[in-house]
């Protein structure tokens, strides 16, 4: 497909990659089997938003709430996500990863990453959420504010810019806890397709939908 140009694009696109098990049922396969298959379209889509000049990129690898899943489950879709942060370590990327790490469930691989770390030239930023939980994210504040009697504690996921664009796959009309405060202002555009049949046209139509939205932030 060739290039589309546009007018205006968003700086900081968030990513919610979800069907996945839909999709590996509806292919004969078992529910977990579809995880794996999601670690690709995701470099896909990393490659067409450097192509593109997008500076910020947010993933939705799994949330806290997702753990209550079957274990089979759990364990494929943290596989997924240790798999896709080592494979971009061969890549051009500025990765914070952003999850509970004081749950057994926080994959002890992925620590080193709980920090920005630069690869190669650093073309982007990429943040993945693992064992995100909007609750957890939103009390850290608080809780810090009174351990340490620090008024300017800030939430979990602060050095996350404000989302531009939301862009959900798998046909469902809902946030799932998807960083509230960054999310704020953000416009929010659904894909029918599961995310292990992504194509690069779901990337555009979703760029050429926002240029065309009044974005007035409030005012």
């Amino acid at each position: 497909m060739e290039k589309p140009s546009f007018k205006r694009l968003p700086n900081h696109i968030g990513v919610i990659p979800d069907g996945n098990r839909r999709w590996a049922v509806s292919n004969g396969l078992n529910k977990q089997d579809g995880y794996s298959y999601g670690i690709d379209p995701g470099f896909e889509l990393y490659n067409m938003c450097i192509e593109n000049g997008i500076k910020e990129l947010t993933f939705y690898g799994f949330t806290q709430d997702n753990t209550k899943r079957p274990s089979i489950q759990t364990d494929a879709f943290t596989k997924a996500c240790i798999d896709a942060v080592e494979k971009l370590a061969h890549r051009d990327a500025d990765l914070l990863v952003i999850g509970n790490t004081n749950s057994p469930l926080f994959p002890k691989e992925l620590l080193p990453y709980t920090n920005r770390v630069t690869f190669g030239k650093g073309l982007i930023k990429i943040n993945f959420l693992v064992n995100y939980g909007w609750n957890w994210d939103l009390n850290h504040a608080h809780k810090h504010q009174e351990e340490e009697n620090n008024f300017n504690a800030k939430i979990a996921s602060t050095d996350i810019s404000r989302i531009d664009l939301i862009i959900r796959w798998g046909g469902r009309y809902r946030l799932s806890g998807f960083l509230p405060v960054q999310s704020v202002y953000a416009d929010f555009f659904v894909l029918e397709e599961m995310w292990p049949d992504f194509k690069h046209e779901h990337f555009y139509r979703a760029l050429d939908w926002y240029q065309h939205q009044d974005v007035t932030l409030g005012g």
